[in-house]
Formats: C-alpha cells, structure tokens, sequence
C-alpha cells in the first residue's frame, strides 16, 4: 500500500492535500472521498499528456468515470483568454454541467488555467489538482489563486477557486528535465527564506530530504491560506521576490520560467537587504552559502524591472507592497513608492 501523507486545508471549502508516490492510479479512492462524481473533464498539456493521460484515463475508467480531455500546447503562452475561450466551448459542446468536475493534470499553466475554467463556467463547477512539477506541487495547486495572463502581465484575469483536492505524486518528479526541476527549486527557497525549520532542512540536503521538503512548503502555505485566503495581509508574504520575478518574465517575454524568475527576484531582495542594512553579512552568507546553487543573477535594468511592477496585481496606486527579507525566519511587508522601487531592486 502506498505510503501517503496528508494535509487538511480550512479555507472556504475544506479539502485534503494527499501527498505519496505513485497516488495517480489510486485517484478514484480520493475522487470517492471527496464525494465527487459525473465526467471528468481532464486538462492536461502536450509534454504531460503523453507520460501520465493513459494511466490516470484508465484509472478513471476502471473506477467508473466517464473522462473526457483537453490537450493544451505546453508552456506560458497558452495560459491566455484565447485557450480559455476554446475548452469553455469544449466542455459545453461535451455537455457538461455542474454536477461534473475538471482535472487539472500538469505543472501550474495547466492548473491556474483549469481552476479559473472551473470558477467562471456555469458559474462555477468542482475541480481537483494533480500537480506533476514540483513547483506546482509546492506553490500554485495550494491556496485557490487561478486566472490567466494578458499582454501587459501575468494573472491579471482570474479567480480564487479553492480545489476540492489536491494529489501531489512524488514519483511525477522523476520524470522532469532538470532544468524544470530546478524551477520548482527556486520556488522552494522562498519558503526557506520564510521559515526558518524548512531553511534548516535545506541545509541538510535538499534533495535528500526532498518529500520532506515538498510536506513542510506545502503546510506553511496552508497555514498562510487559513489565515488570509483573499491576499489581504499576511498571504503577500508568499509573494517574497515575486514583484522583481514577474519583471523578468515579462521582460523575456517569458522565455525565463517562474521559478528561475523567482529564484531570481529572492536574490535581487536578499542583495537588497544587506546593502540596506536589515541583515547581517554572517546572515546573508549563511542564506548564500545554503541557497545559493538555487539562486540566480539577473541581467535586466533595475530601472525596467521597477517599470513593468506597474503592472503588478500588488500595486495599491502609487504605491507597491514588497516583500523584504530581515533574517531566516524574518521576512516583512513594506509598502514602498514607485519613485524608491528602483533604488529598492
């Protein structure tokens, strides 16, 4: 039997986050328990669909769901209203009706775009997350941010859309390029830099203690999500090195994954903090010296990073909330003006 771990999360609607290996073809059990039932529309990408559609379409089957599936091109690009537009009319040609759910299966384009389907079509219909990066296991599967991206930025369209249940397969990340790998790394030490028993577990050995890891990111944000589902206060914390990441995004015309832009933007706020004098050097080589082969250096023009913030979901008028780093553990929200954001990056 599958050796499994599980997180509750209390939000708007309460639901399980299973985390084991090799958990997709047992996905039946927890669709039963999660007391759902009609088709399952599957919303996966083209790179996913051919290592894991057979198994979790045949699991379906032999648990009696009618399954249904939508294959979207893999990457940034198609989280767009464009891609939206198409599967809504999909599923309403398929005939589906509230009594049915999406699945979303794939990294976090798959699942921001699949919870905002689910939010918005006929006003609202269930959906679960099966995750299969890391980065997604970690960060966007949890806490009900969906939506889809515009041209002038990343998720300025959407929804919060808590799932009904999350299943998080350790064994999925066997598969990923290491490239994409390291992408849900950067994303990782964000919650070290917030929590100082996940830094210290980093310390040990990332990859050594890396179900571990996945477990302890993933109820750090629970508890985040329990206290402030709506982003109204302590939620922005998980924003840490987001403002400068979502420029460098941008500015690549989102050729730099998330979580490299992350990984990057931690960087630029944890360079910002010694020079301003919030941390120690001692502090800030033990950050490098445990962080650092998950930290990146960025090439772009603070003064262009600062610009395209302006078109960031935490701009309050002339002014931007930012995440800054005061020590392991000690991380705070500022508010800063547009006119101090360069100098700040």
């Amino acid at each position: 039997m599958t050796k499994t771990k599980k997180i509750v999360v209390q939000a708007s609607g309460s639901y399980d986050i299973i985390i084991g290996n090799g958990i997709i073809q047992d996905v039946c059990k927890y669709l039963s328990k999660a007391f759902l039932s009609g088709t399952a529309v599957v919303v996966t990408d083209d790179n996913v669909d051919k290592l894991y559609s057979d198994v979790l379409l045949n699991a379906l089957k032999d648990g009696g769901y009618n399954a249904i599936k939508y294959v979207i091109k893999a990457g940034e690009g198609s989280k767009n209203l464009t891609t939206y537009s198409k599967i809504l009319s999909f599923m309403a040609e398929n005939g589906i009706t509230r009594k049915d759910f999406i699945i979303a299966l794939g990294g976090g384009v798959v699942g921001d775009l699949s919870g905002f389907l689910a939010a918005t079509y006929l006003r609202g219909i269930n959906f679960i997350q099966i995750p299969t990066t890391l980065l997604a296991q970690i960060d966007s599967s949890v806490g009900g941010k969906t939506g889809v991206d515009l041209p002038e930025g990343k998720n300025l369209v959407g929804a919060f859309k808590q799932p009904k249940l999350v299943l998080c397969d350790v064994a999925c990340l066997s598969t990923l390029p290491q490239a994409v790998f390291n992408d849900g790394m950067g994303e990782m030490v964000k919650y070290a830099l917030l929590d100082k028993d996940i830094f210290n577990l980093f310390a040990l050995g990332a990859l050594e203690n890396l179900t571990d890891l996945i477990y302890l990111s993933i109820d750090y944000k629970r508890k985040i999500v329990e206290a402030d589902e709506f982003e109204q206060s302590v939620r922005k914390l998980l924003n840490l090195g987001h403002t400068p990441a979502h420029g460098v995004e941008k500015l690549s015309n989102y050729t730099i994954s998330h979580g490299n832009a992350v990984a990057m933007g931690v960087k630029i706020m944890v360079n910002s903090a010694l020079k301003r004098g919030n941390i120690s050097q001692d502090v800030y080589d033990n950050i490098i010296g445990t962080l650092g082969k998950y930290l990146s250096d960025t090439d772009f023009d603070t003064e262009l990073l600062a610009k395209t913030a302006f078109y960031d979901k935490k701009r309050a008028g002339d002014y931007i909330d930012i995440i800054s780093v005061y020590g392991i553990g000690d991380c705070r929200i500022e508010r800063i003006s547009f006119t101090d954001l360069k100098e700040y990056f």
